[in-house]
């Protein structure tokens, strides 16, 4: 489906950042079919648009700092970044980069919620963002991966205007509905994966999971979870790709 506009609250980006970019860019492209469009920002850096169809469907970049390990990041569009960033602040998250201009493309902040989760804000101007989700090869859902779902989806409710739908089960899982829609998760991480902090993943709409799962293998990417069938969902998989960084997909 192709998006002219994400509303407030909406997840609007998905943005890599890798220690190998080119390695990054050619994993990808080939598992998912993208058109990777580069743009050189500066002498030591390039920014690379993916597309689908002509469509973009996020971007990734080479971190030659490494500060932070290679990671999937996701943005939400805000109306005001600087409001929403103060907010965020007040509701006991911090902001990790104040509100800035990304030229003329728009204005974004980086928070870190009160569970240690980080994402990015952005108030678009010239880019609004994904300008396709829901088919193969662009986005189709966020998931925050926590400790503790109900204080978690208090702040993003707060923040964002969500209400939260509670899924009791084996499996507890909360979804965070705009205007009635489920437009992302809450996964409560257990004990046995004490070792992981809270974070954000970003899934993909693939045609065939398993095939995807398998092609993935062959260019050097690591199983997290493999494909599983949910009821009323379809098929997905968790992997880590050959720098490290998780990523999912659904068919």
């Amino acid at each position: 489906m192709q998006v002219e506009k994400h509303e407030n609250g909406k997840f609007c980006w998905a943005e890599l950042s890798t220690s190998d970019g080119p390695g990054a860019k050619t994993f990808y492209t080939t598992l998912f079919g993208w058109e990777a469009q580069d743009n050189p920002m500066g002498p030591d850096m390039v920014y690379t648009m993916l597309k689908v169809k002509g469509q973009n469907v996020g971007a990734l970049y080479q971190d030659n700092e490494g500060k932070a390990p290679p990671h999937w990041g996701t943005y939400v569009s805000v109306d005001d970044a600087d409001a929403a960033a103060a907010k965020a602040k007040s509701l006991g998250g911090t902001v990790i980069a104040e509100p800035f201009d990304v030229m003329t493309f728009g204005r974004m902040a980086v928070i870190q919620d009160p569970a240690g989760a980080f994402f990015c804000i952005w108030q678009p101007k010239d880019h609004i963002g994904y300008g396709l989700i829901n088919e193969p090869g662009s986005v189709c859902w966020n998931e925050l991966n926590t400790r503790d779902a109900a204080s978690s989806a208090q702040f993003y409710c707060e923040l964002f205007g969500y209400t939260a739908k509670v899924n009791e089960g084996p499996m507890p899982y909360t979804e965070l509905q705009l205007d009635g829609k489920s437009i992302a998760g809450i996964f409560t991480l257990g004990p046995e994966l004490a070792h992981v902090p809270p974070h954000w993943t970003v899934y993909w709409t693939v045609t065939n999971c398993e095939d995807t799962f398998e092609k993935a293998k062959s260019l050097g990417a690591n199983p997290i979870v493999p494909p599983k069938e949910i009821p009323g969902v379809g098929t997905m998989a968790i992997m880590t790709d050959p720098q490290g960084a998780v990523f999912a997909f659904v068919d």
